[in-house]
């Protein structure tokens, strides 16, 4: 009988160190399934939590689309959107038009941003989601990485004697071309190009026209005025990941020196 007690008991230790050596299910919890599920609605508002210190961000919004506001969301993104612990967005997606009152509720924190590429802007909006996750030191680390890129990008703006140039710009990129350093001297979109900002650029004749790839409308200033240099900006990143704003940010400034 003690044998069989012994060999009992020697059988529970073993299943139970094994048990532990391998970790119980219930415990077995990536880093991943602790995490809440962040959704974004463009790759722009999703680098506003990327500079806030979230990560595993989606997007519902595809990168690759020229107009990612205008994405028309389905059914299955509306689902996705309300099975998030957060939804961040700017409010200017078509898509929220569409869902109205549909997904807010207990379920789903939504948290509403600014979106534009000016250092004050991306301080403020960062702090504002860090503070929902408690990011707040990684937060401040990346958005110090952010400005130290738009200092050196202003840098680079006055190694090539950029700075006095005369900028005709998109008004969805003058935050930009203001923090590289740049000189705006007039303004057009995003609405249709008028009859009198035709006749301001073929009598201004500017030297650099930055119009923006989402919501392109320079083209008839270009025509008039064939000896402006045109550059074409992007707001939103064309990925998701890690430094996604930065990363646009360098391939503008990358645009505008490339001669």
């Amino acid at each position: 009988m003690k044998k069989r007690i012994l060999t009992l008991l020697l059988a529970i230790f073993l299943l139970t160190s094994a048990l532990y050596a391998e970790g119980a299910p219930e415990l077995q919890l990536s880093a991943t399934s602790l995490k809440p599920k962040v959704v974004a609605s463009t790759s722009w508002t999703a680098s506003f939590a990327d500079l806030g210190g979230v990560d595993y961000v989606t997007v519902i919004a595809p990168p690759s689309l020229v107009h990612p506001p205008e994405y028309e969301i389905t059914v299955k993104d509306v689902q996705n959107i309300s099975k998030a612990d957060y939804f961040i967005y700017a409010g200017y997606e078509r898509m929220m038009k569409t869902m109205g009152e549909s997904i807010k509720g207990d379920s789903v924190q939504m948290i509403p941003i600014k979106t534009d590429t000016s250092l004050a802007t991306v301080k403020a909006q960062a702090k504002i989601i860090a503070s929902v996750f408690g990011t707040e030191e990684e937060s401040l680390q990346r958005v110090a990485h952010y400005a130290e890129t738009l200092a050196n990008g202003k840098k680079a703006v006055a190694e090539a004697g950029l700075q006095t140039k005369k900028v005709l710009c998109h008004s969805m990129q003058v935050y930009l071309a203001e923090e590289l350093g740049l000189q705006i001297a007039g303004t057009f979109g995003p609405g249709p190009i008028t009859a009198k900002q035709i006749a301001d650029a073929a009598a201004n004749q500017y030297d650099i026209i930055i119009d923006n790839i989402h919501n392109p409308v320079a083209a008839p200033l270009v025509e008039v005025s064939p000896a402006s240099r045109l550059v074409v900006w992007r707001n939103f990143p064309e990925s998701v990941k890690r430094g996604s704003l930065e990363e646009m940010v360098s391939e503008n400034l990358k645009a505008l020196l490339d001669e």
